[in-house]
């Protein structure tokens, strides 16, 4: 279903404010999951719809853009790929880290809306696409940044895979998980560790470790 006016919506019903771990930062975010999460199904007129992850900045996100913001060399002059984007806070913070050009990726219909916004709010640009880019070879670019992608075993071994072509194409390859269940450190270089704020509505705690790696060039 056609979204009439996702920027509208998404204004209406969150608010700019900070990120926790990375106050440099201000998104357009939601205070609670639940009444966000039943607005976005009515307003595309289905239920049992994913999460918003557009709404909240995830804490594995969270670590990574504090890696980025902390270590501007590791994207500074390059370019970045933004992997399941959702509000695009690691893909501006890699533009305020000095990359020359990111593309957010993702396939939530109302994140085109929420990167654009909140790129705006932070005065970058950055290009997006909605294109299932699981579906496709990875795009040559220098970095690839995945934040939480390991909350689903299917979609944890799919999107490994191909972060891992990825890799062997030349690309470097950052993830930033609170390891959460399907997360596996194997064939990946540890970089740091943060203990993130969280809302215990999101998490299972309201601080949250969170791991940045690496993953190995001979990871296969």
């Amino acid at each position: 279903m056609a979204i009439a006016d996702p920027s509208a919506f998404i204004l209406a019903n969150t608010r700019l404010q900070a990120v926790p771990h990375t106050p440099e930062i201000r998104l357009w975010l939601a205070d609670e999951i639940t009444p966000i999460w039943r607005m976005t199904e009515e307003e595309l007129g289905e239920l049992g719809l994913p999460p918003p992850f557009w709404a909240f900045a995830w804490s594995g996100g969270q670590g990574l853009t504090r890696w980025l913001l902390d270590t501007p060399d590791e994207v500074a002059g390059k370019s970045v790929l933004d992997f399941a984007t959702g509000s695009g806070l690691v893909g501006i913070a890699a533009m305020k880290a000095g990359a020359t050009r990111v593309l957010c990726a993702d396939i939530d219909p109302f994140c085109g809306a929420a990167v654009a916004l909140n790129a705006q709010a932070n005065g970058v640009e950055v290009a997006f696409t909605e294109t299932d880019l699981l579906d496709v070879d990875p795009p040559e670019v220098d970095v690839i940044c995945a934040g939480d992608v390991c909350y689903e075993k299917p979609m944890t071994d799919r999107v490994m895979a191909w972060l891992r072509q990825a890799r062997r194409q030349g690309s470097r390859v950052l993830i930033g998980d609170p390891h959460r269940t399907y997360f596996r450190a194997e064939g990946l270089t540890f970089l740091a560790e943060y203990q993130v704020p969280t809302t215990r509505e999101l998490e299972d705690f309201a601080i949250k470790r969170c791991s940045v790696f690496s993953l190995d060039a001979t990871s296969s």
